[in-house]
């Protein structure tokens, strides 16, 4: 007991000799380090807001809100509806591609597939996402469209469709592998009683699995469609320039982040408002990824299941 007493005074002089400057200054390393992101983010979001507002100041909403794009004119016109249309056609098409095929992958994956076709088929599925995109956009418009051309007659080499196929491909790791692992994460013993109550693989994966694990899967499909309006290199080798306001999708779209690679290869002179457009065009493309994620964000929240 003596011995024990002696041991406990020599930890604890030690503990107050020792000096505890690393203690102090790896917390406020590490707080530094956190803090960059967020740095970061303010930096963007300022200069977004700071250039937008000088284009929003010339040009007005009405204008900005109509179907007349023609930035390079001698008399320039700004409405970036037909923007907004290529954007969502392009990312819906992409969304028809990714959810069906992503979803059955990841139900095949976590409910029917054996541990050794599991291990093969999921690391070639994840190869997917690993591909550069100017891949996939000369995939596009080299492979994707001409079969296409043969198909459809009428289609234009430089089409809406054919991006958004391959959007929906480079899409598909994304859903299959985020709603692979939400029906994971749903317990065995549901499974168990599923099946002792007689019901058969394919009854448990859509009357049980699924349904417990509804949130994580709409939560991918909202990240996989903010993941498709952000897409830039496939729609800017593929869909084309066409600034005209069209529902057709065999004909040439231009996205917002199209219209801001064309500008910024220096077709628009710093300082005009046809430069201060990008900003704008930024801005309102970084508004509808952050209600995207927020909104992943919601659904993952309010539709969880604890168990």
């Amino acid at each position: 007991m003596e011995n024990q007493t002696k041991i406990r005074e020599m930890i604890q002089k030690r503990v107050k000799e020792k000096k505890r400057y690393m203690d102090k200054i790896v917390p406020l390393f590490l707080l530094f380090m956190a803090l960059i992101s967020v740095f970061t983010t303010f930096g963007i979001v300022l200069t977004l807001i700071t250039d937008a507002f000088r284009f929003f100041a010339a040009v007005p909403l009405s204008e900005v809100l109509s179907t007349d794009l023609a930035p390079l004119n001698k008399d320039p016109r700004f409405g970036f509806i037909p923007l907004f249309i290529g954007t969502i056609t392009t990312s819906l098409i992409a969304m028809l591609v990714a959810v069906p095929i992503g979803l059955a992958a990841a139900i095949y994956l976590s409910q029917f597939a054996s541990q050794r076709v599991r291990r093969l088929v999921k690391p070639m599925l994840e190869v997917l996402a690993g591909i550069p995109t100017i891949v996939y956009g000369f995939f596009a418009y080299s492979f994707v469209t001409p079969m296409l051309m043969n198909l459809i007659p009428g289609l234009e080499s430089k089409n809406a469709l054919s991006p958004g196929l391959v959007m929906g491909i480079m899409i598909i790791p994304m859903v299959a592998s985020l709603s692979e692992d939400a029906m994971n994460s749903v317990p065995e013993i549901m499974k168990e009683g599923a099946f002792g109550l007689g019901s058969t693989k394919l009854e448990v994966a859509f009357k049980v699995v699924i349904p417990a694990a509804i949130s994580g899967i709409l939560a991918s499909i909202v990240l996989g469609i903010s993941r498709a309006i952000g897409e830039t290199m496939i729609v800017t080798i593929a869909s084309g320039s066409s600034k005209a306001f069209t529902l057709d999708i065999t004909q040439s779209m231009q996205t917002m982040t199209g219209y801001i690679v064309e500008f910024t290869s220096g077709d628009a002179a710093s300082g005009t408002t046809g430069y201060y457009s990008l900003y704008a065009v930024g801005l309102l493309l970084f508004l509808f990824t952050m209600v995207m994620n927020q909104l992943a964000h919601y659904i993952s929240k309010k539709y969880r299941e604890a168990y």
